[in-house]
This record gives C-alpha cells, sequence and structure tokens, in this order.
C-alpha cells in the first residue's frame, strides 16, 4: 500500500475544495489571480467571509498570496488542483 500521508494529503485537498466558496474561489484564480476585494465584489460576501475561506485555501497548500504594495494577489499553486477544477468544470 502507498504511503498513508499521501491519501492524509490528497483528502485535506479534497475537503478544501468541498466548500462552494472555496471551489468558486479556486475556480476564479485559476481564470485570474486577484486580491480580496477583487474576489469579495464577485461573490458579493464580506470581506471578513473571502479571508477565512482563503486562509484554509493557504493552510493546504492550494494557494499563494505576494503582497503588492497594500494588496495581496493570489494564485493557484497546486497542479492536483488545477486538474480537478479542469475535469469538474471542462
Amino acid at each position: 500500500m502507498e504511503n498513508k500521508s499521501k491519501f492524509v494529503q490528497k483528502s485535506e485537498l479534497l475537503k478544501a475544495l468541498a466548500h462552494p466558496i472555496r471551489l468558486c474561489i479556486v475556480k476564479g484564480l485559476i481564470e485570474k489571480e486577484s486580491n480580496v476585494t477583487s474576489i469579495q465584489e464577485c461573490l458579493d460576501l464580506p470581506q471578513s467571509t473571502i479571508s477565512q475561506h482563503l486562509f484554509k485555501l493557504k493552510a493546504v497548500g492550494i494557494i499563494k498570496g505576494e503582497r503588492e504594495g497594500l494588496k495581496i494577489s493570489y494564485q493557484v499553486i497546486n497542479e492536483d488542483v488545477r486538474r480537478i477544477i479542469k475535469i469538474l468544470f471542462p
């Protein structure tokens, strides 16, 4: 049997994507890097809600943020997740 930690890691990715808001955020970030304000305007949700979801996505290694002045621009860095999104949204 393969390394158990590999299965744990993959299941954490899937758990993070299982929330509809996070799935929408990731799909949007694959299409175009964005900051919290842009994501918030697109989804029409409070900034605090978007920030919580971004934190969870960063924690499992799906996205990263790069500071650009006062704003942080987010992008998807996990290739497995890119493939999953491509399958879900052909």
